[in-house]
């Protein structure tokens, strides 16, 4: 049975939903000694490499399945499956999403609605359907992702970053709604990631790492914490852009 409350991580399996994804193998990578831990991903591609650094960090095991976030229609019946077999999802780490393509999206609608339904559509579904499943036997931990671009939408981003507005709004309200019930969840607001998902671009002041957003994930867990902004400097400018002028605004970069 998973803690019930103070601090700590709860105990159970640790479930990685995009499992290719450089943060959340950063975080299953520090939470993997002695834990079962499963990496969801789409197929088409191997994981074995993946597979193969949480078991060398010690995994107690490590198991794979197909997860296409996308597809929601999926989402309830796989959750469940996974809960059942590995025996309850202690901590759950949605680390999917879809960055996408500004200029795109600004002419093709339908690529802005891909953006959006895989950073905000999807995680409303994958999130109701694991606090329901946590929620009933009263232990486990959410990690979701939102981002500082959803806390002023910039106008350099805006189709990603209203995504991740609407996903901090949604978070924020579950957690609030989980109080009391064992369930914790963790919204994390990191600002630009150098990484994959961001390569070729040029980083923004403030960046991270991959493995700087998994360090203060792990230690968010261990505290319980509601949220975290890596880098923590970041919750101070992001209180100041409030009171930015709107032609200030505009013409900010990513």
């Amino acid at each position: 049975m998973g803690l019930r409350g103070g601090r700590g991580i709860a105990e159970g399996p640790v479930l990685i939903l995009g499992g290719r994804s450089e943060i959340g193998v950063e975080v299953a990578r520090r939470l993997a000694p002695g834990r079962v831990v499963v990496l969801a991903a789409r197929a088409g591609g191997s994981l074995d490499e993946q597979v193969a650094v949480l078991t060398a960090a010690g995994a107690e095991a490590v198991h794979t399945v197909e997860f296409d976030g996308d597809d929601v229609t999926s989402h309830a019946a796989l959750l469940e499956k996974i809960d059942a077999e590995y025996g309850g999802i202690g901590v759950a780490v949605l680390a999917f999403g879809k960055l996408g393509d500004q200029a795109r999206a600004e002419q093709d609608p339908a690529h802005a609605l891909e953006v959006v339904h895989t950073d905000y559509v999807a995680q409303i579904s994958v999130l109701t359907t694991l606090a329901n499943l946590m929620r009933a036997r009263g232990s486990g931990q959410l990690v979701v992702f939102s981002s500082v671009a959803g806390a002023r939408v910039r106008r350099a981003n805006y189709v990603y970053g209203s995504a991740k507005a609407g996903l901090d709004g949604f978070a924020t309200g579950l957690a609030a709604a989980l109080h009391g019930s064992g369930v914790h969840l963790m919204l994390l607001r990191p600002g630009f990631v150098i990484g994959k998902m961001t390569e070729g671009m040029s980083p923004a002041p403030f960046s991270s790492t991959p493995a700087q957003v998994a360090d203060a994930t792990v230690r968010g867990l261990h505290r319980r914490s509601v949220v975290v902004w890596v880098p923590r400097a970041l919750q101070l400018l992001c209180a100041a852009s409030r009171f930015a002028p709107h032609f200030v605004w505009r013409r900010l970069p990513r």
